[in-house]
């Protein structure tokens, strides 16, 4: 899984890839993605922040309200505390895969790499993208 962070004009701030002990299917990952990011930034104290996913099935999960007890059903409903008591001013959004292209870089990265791991300098994975980004 990746997580890339950037300020509101676009310029990177921290990066981090996690690696899942085990097989999952797509959209279980996608949920496991944004509460990863979500328990990230929440130890951080980070508030503010517009959470992107690329994932419909996780996008419009986090905002029903219905109560799904299966693996993924869970994961969306700790998310939605999580991010309830930890957030303020911030929300949920879904963009487009293209819109997230760093983040799929990162987590293909990580399948290369033995652990975890925080950038907190622009890894050279995704620098290009970043800048492209930002013209």
């Amino acid at each position: 899984m990746g997580i890339c962070v950037r300020d509101s004009e676009g310029t990177f701030v921290l990066a981090k890839t996690v690696t899942h002990p085990c097989l999952v299917s797509d959209y279980v990952g996608e949920a496991l993605g944004l509460h990863l990011a979500l328990q990230w930034l929440s130890d951080m104290q980070f508030d503010s922040v517009d959470f992107e996913t690329d994932s419909k099935l996780t996008y419009y999960a986090f905002l029903s309200n219905r109560n799904d007890t299966s693996k993924f059903g869970c994961i969306i409903s700790s998310c939605r505390s999580l991010f309830t008591t930890s957030f303020s001013n911030s929300r949920v959004e879904f963009v487009r895969r293209q819109a997230n292209d760093a983040a799929h870089v990162l987590a293909r990265e990580d399948t290369l790499l033995a652990s975890s791991i925080i950038y907190f300098e622009i890894s050279n994975c995704i620098e290009t993208l970043i800048i492209n980004e930002m013209l």
